[in-house]
């Protein structure tokens, strides 16, 4: 095994684990792949997005630790750093700052606190960098409606046996569950869909 393999493995170790205090979490989607992750990241407390609990796609390129991990939101979020309509997120350590030195953990951290500290003058979506700077209630009240109505934390068994219900089955529920994000009305319209 390569030393960047090993290192993964490792980063994948300690970033999988359930942590409590810090919040962040990234598991593979795949064990056969562990360069596809899903990360979650809870939303800060004191924050518009406190309660939230926000889904991270990470890609890791072939050439980790020396380039930074991909990562973009699944989770709708309204936030001047990250795009309210594909989840891209503008942070400087995910693009030029990046460092061998850091990791996922580190990366997923980061974007935590851009989350505590948004950066309005470098946005990633200039709509909500404006509301940010212009209005920052209403900008408050957007992204705390945002986190109630997209970033809920949820069960994800629950989930699940709610689709069941409506007459499909658990392997394909859960096939449409987690290719949505969880998201269960895309799920179940891809189901019905299939039939």
């Amino acid at each position: 095994m390569s030393s960047a393999a090993t290192r993964l493995t490792k980063e994948l170790s300690e970033v999988g684990r359930d942590d409590a205090t810090s919040g962040v979490k990234a598991v593979p989607v795949n064990p056969d792949n562990p360069r596809a992750l899903k990360g979650t990241i809870k939303g800060p407390e004191g924050t518009a997005y406190e309660g939230g609990v926000f889904q991270i796609d990470i890609s890791i390129p072939k050439q980790y630790p020396f380039e930074p991990p991909k990562m973009k939101f699944d989770t709708k979020i309204w936030h001047p750093n990250i795009s309210s309509q594909t989840g891209a997120i503008c942070l400087d350590i995910l693009k030029d700052q990046w460092s061998p030195a850091l990791t996922i953990k580190t990366a997923l951290l980061s974007l935590q606190a851009l989350l505590c500290s948004p950066e309005p003058g470098d946005p990633q979506d200039a709509e909500v960098a404006k509301m940010y700077m212009k209005d920052r209630v209403k900008f408050d009240k957007t992204a705390k409606f945002w986190t109630e109505t997209y970033a809920k934390e949820m069960n994800m068994e629950e989930a699940i046996s709610r689709v069941c219900d409506m007459g499909f089955g658990r392997k394909a529920a859960q096939k449409a569950l987690e290719k949505h994000s969880w998201d269960e009305t895309a799920a179940v319209n891809e189901l019905l869909g299939g039939l």
